[in-house]
């Protein structure tokens, strides 16, 4: 439908499994989001780092000896229940994710270090299902021509300050990432990781098209998403990616060893 919303076509993504490493669930997914003008910024990390972070279920994921950590600012859009619609007061909002790479059972997947958003219905639903460390936070996006400024301040009273501000812009044109590539390694994962009360691994399925991935320039102005952490990321320009638009469906958090 010329003109349409991305958001009709989210769970247009069910089926395009050509990219999937493993089947799709056969349940109903659960919720739907649609994300937009999504910089991945990864730096190169001992694994050693990482490991501290991790819990101790769940194995940190390498490429060439190095772990990597992305700090990726976006705008989700078209928050949705499976069945349902987006609601105009809370379906749209910046978040801002802090993310590494775990494998468990075979499948590679996202661990969350922490996830930030302006929403603060979506930050307590979110880590009621999820079990994500999800903050509130003072966020605003301006686009200027091709180029998003973007900044954010963590406002939640349980989590430690973590700012980030930067303006980033495409390069070239979209490409999808090679499997056995660094880009594929970092950008096309189908599932999130997290642990329940007794630290076992707890997996929810991802499904989305192959990434439209861009190289990308950015000018980061703040940075201390990962300072939490004890992490202190090097001082080398980290590898940048852009995509401006993909929907994703979600399902419910299983045990990983399902």
């Amino acid at each position: 439908m010329p003109g349409a919303p991305p958001e009709l076509s989210q769970s247009g993504v069910i089926g395009e499994v050509e990219n999937r490493p493993w089947p799709e669930p056969r349940e109903h997914w659960l919720m739907a989001q649609t994300w937009r003008d999504l910089l991945f910024a990864h730096w190169r990390v001992a694994p050693e780092v990482v490991e501290r972070a991790l819990p101790a279920s769940l194995p940190v994921d390498t490429y060439d000896g190095s772990a990597w950590i992305g700090v990726t600012p976006f705008e989700l859009s078209g928050l949705r229940p499976h069945g349902g619609i987006p609601l105009p007061a809370i379906s749209r909002f910046p978040e801002l994710n802090v993310r590494t790479y775990t494998t468990v059972g075979g499948k590679p997947g996202i661990f969350f270090l922490s996830l930030d958003a302006a929403n603060p219905l979506a930050v307590v639903a979110a880590r009621r299902a999820y079990r994500l460390p999800y903050f509130r936070a003072r966020m605003a996006i301006t686009r200027r021509g091709p180029a998003v400024h973007y900044r954010s301040e963590r406002t939640s009273g349980d989590g430690a300050p973590a700012e980030f501000e930067a303006e980033y812009r495409a390069t070239g044109e979209p490409f999808p990432a090679q499997p056995g590539s660094l880009d594929y390694f970092l950008a096309e994962r189908y599932c999130l990781y997290t642990v329940d009360e007794d630290g076992r691994p707890l997996r929810g399925e991802i499904q989305h098209p192959p990434w439209p991935l861009q190289p990308a320039e950015a000018t980061i102005a703040r940075n201390t998403m990962t300072t939490p952490w004890g992490i202190e990321l090097p001082d080398e320009e980290p590898l940048l990616h852009l995509s401006h638009l993909q929907n994703v469906v979600i399902w419910p958090l299983r045990p990983a060893a399902d």
